[in-house]
């Protein structure tokens, strides 16, 4: 291998390795979204039924813990595995696709009944 393969392998790695940071931190931010707005749909439920400014503190520190359990639930998947696999096994679930295939099955014999008669 000549000296120039050998920059042109260390400045891709170094791309992908950027690359790499970007898309474990937007898995980080997906991972932080949910906690975070179910603390934010819990606040509003808390403060716009009879808005006070006690509610109102009320519903913002639930949100905000909502927030920090996103954090640190999202830092500890980064620090695991990687925030990325976690999504892909999260997503890649079997349960959905048993109820999916469920329904699949079904259609198509109310197709097969219909084509008998």
């Amino acid at each position: 291998m000549n000296k120039e393969n050998k920059d042109s392998q260390k400045n891709s790695g170094g791309i992908f390795k950027v690359f790499e940071i970007i898309i474990e931190f937007l898995g980080w931010l997906q991972i932080v979204a949910s906690p975070l707005l179910i603390g934010l749909v819990i606040g509003s439920a808390i403060y716009f039924p009879n808005p006070s400014f006690t509610r109102l503190i009320l519903g913002i520190i639930v949100a905000a813990i909502g927030l920090i359990v996103g954090i640190i639930w999202a830092t500890r998947q980064w620090k695991g595995k990687g925030t990325i696999a976690f999504l892909s096994r999260i997503m890649g679930t079997p349960e959905f696709d048993k109820t999916a295939e469920g329904t699949k099955s079904e259609e198509t014999s109310n197709i097969k009944v219909k084509r008998k008669l």
